[in-house]
């Protein structure tokens, strides 16, 4: 059977605003970051979800709070947690390395994660939760890096994502056999008060 995976971002927080390198450590939301929040719950109106979950960081239980509006309980895991960058936590994104290769392993001297313990802890921890025979629509509020980390273990995240990924935006995945498909992107407008939808194929 197929299950149902919404993957999502938090909203605008005060180090985005500032432009910080926000990965284990964390800031709070924005006003603008509490509205996308209010917006994208608009999205989560009509559909039935059955579980949710919040990585650890306050950005994020915050988003989904917002967004569930005590509609049903969450849990919380440091699996959905954003990468740790170490020494250059709080520091200036204008620090962060451009290359993308270079990214990946860059932080792991200054006490930071390789891109690839992220995405082995974001696979196995949504994995078991998708395993599970309740859970068959699940929204996930975790981080940009982390999310994308994710992604990349089943598609090329460049080949389909046009840019970096804006807060809240959603990853909706279809899930079968242990795999996860990624089938669309939903892009919160707050400023039309809609939404732009992506179909991914690959």
């Amino acid at each position: 059977m197929k299950k149902t995976l919404y993957l999502m971002r938090h909203g605008q927080t005060l180090f985005n605003v500032r432009r910080k390198i926000q990965g284990a450590c964390d800031s709070p939301l924005t006003e603008l970051g509490i509205k996308q929040a209010e917006h994208v719950r608009t999205y989560f109106k009509n559909i039935n979800l059955d579980h949710a979950y919040s990585s650890t960081a306050e950005r994020s239980s915050d988003t989904i709070e917002i967004i569930l509006e005590g509609r049903l309980p969450y849990g919380r895991s440091k699996s959905l947690k954003e990468r740790n960058f170490g020494t250059f936590e709080g520091e200036s994104e204008d620090l962060n390395p451009t290359d993308r290769e270079v990214h990946r392993t860059f932080f792991v001297p200054y006490g930071g994660e390789h891109a690839s313990e992220t995405e082995e802890r974001m696979v196995k921890f949504l994995t078991e939760v998708m395993d599970k025979e309740d859970h068959i629509n699940v929204l996930a509020v975790s981080h940009a890096g982390a999310s994308v980390q994710f992604m990349s273990h089943w598609v090329h995240p460049w080949s389909v994502l046009k840019g970096k990924v804006a807060n809240c935006t959603i990853f909706k995945y279809e899930y079968e056999n242990q795999v996860f498909k990624l089938v669309e992107i939903i892009y919160p407008d707050l400023d039309n008060n809609t939404f732009e939808y992506q179909e991914v194929s690959y």
